[in-house]
């Protein structure tokens, strides 16, 4: 059966990212909010084909509409099929969620697992679907049996209760960060930078001096230790030049006051 369309104006500015991203395959979705909620979740992860198979209420449902959060292009662009082997005839590899895989024998990947294969299946230019179940049960052996691999998400085992925006979500994050080139950890410094040695070691002299000025590093034979657990302290972390311009200001201020004081 040929693929029904359906399309209307209104929503974010998104669109397909690369030629052969996944293609999300909802099989007898229940509630027009989880379809919604689902295009959502494909919006974050760059995913946007979108395939229904048989919804319960029928389509298209003004419901998700409104639960997509601007994600509408998705939803115009979700393609109707009445069965699984329709929805998957021009699709190269399948895979299928699956909480509780029974009596069959198939490869069981996780979601970050079965990201790096989808991205392998994309780069030799290959279509690739992903198969989620409706929201009650999940698939059932006959849709499982149109997939390659099945995927298991490894959660508390005391409590794996998903909904289906999550479930998709998850794969739509693991497909992203497959190929995220984020660091994994930055310093957000905003305008100011992080300080150089030389700038550190501006501000070091400039307390030390007023630490001697003081009378706190008094003990010449502590005095060394002293200075180098100080020095240890501001090296510890990456401290900023702003940062650095704080303690200027609060060393002179306590040196400023404590001179007014002995006048």
């Amino acid at each position: 059966m040929e693929a029904r369309m359906t399309g209307r104006d209104g929503g974010a500015d998104i669109g397909p990212i690369g030629e052969f991203s996944p293609v999300v395959i909802l099989v007898r979705p229940q509630l027009a909010e989880n379809v919604g909620t689902t295009a959502r979740a494909m919006a974050n992860g760059g995913l946007f084909h979108l395939r229904l198979v048989a919804p319960r209420d029928g389509w298209p449902q003004e419901r998700a509409w409104y639960a997509s959060s601007g994600a509408d292009r998705i939803l115009d662009a979700a393609q109707v099929f009445d069965t699984v082997d329709e929805a998957v005839a021009d699709l190269h590899h399948v895979m299928a969620t699956c909480p509780r895989p029974r009596h069959i024998v198939k490869t069981v990947m996780t979601a970050r697992g079965a990201a790096s294969e989808l991205r392998a299946i994309a780069d030799r230019g290959l279509k690739a679907g992903l198969l989620f179940g409706p929201e009650r049960a999940g698939l059932d052996n006959e849709d499982m049996a149109r997939a390659d691999v099945l995927i298991r998400y490894p959660l508390n085992p005391d409590f794996m209760s998903l909904n289906l925006a999550q479930a998709v979500l998850i794969m739509a994050y693991e497909w992203w960060m497959a190929c995220e080139t984020t660091p994994p950890r930055t310093l957000m410094t905003n305008e100011t930078h992080v300080a150089t040695k030389g700038e550190l070691e501006n501000f070091l002299g400039h307390l030390t001096r007023d630490l001697d000025e003081c009378g706190f590093l008094r003990n010449e034979q502590k005095r060394p230790g002293m200075v180098r657990n100080l020095r240890h302290l501001f090296q510890r972390g990456e401290v900023t030049e702003q940062e650095l311009r704080t303690m200027h200001g609060v060393v002179t201020e306590l040196s400023n006051g404590r001179k007014a004081r002995q006048q």
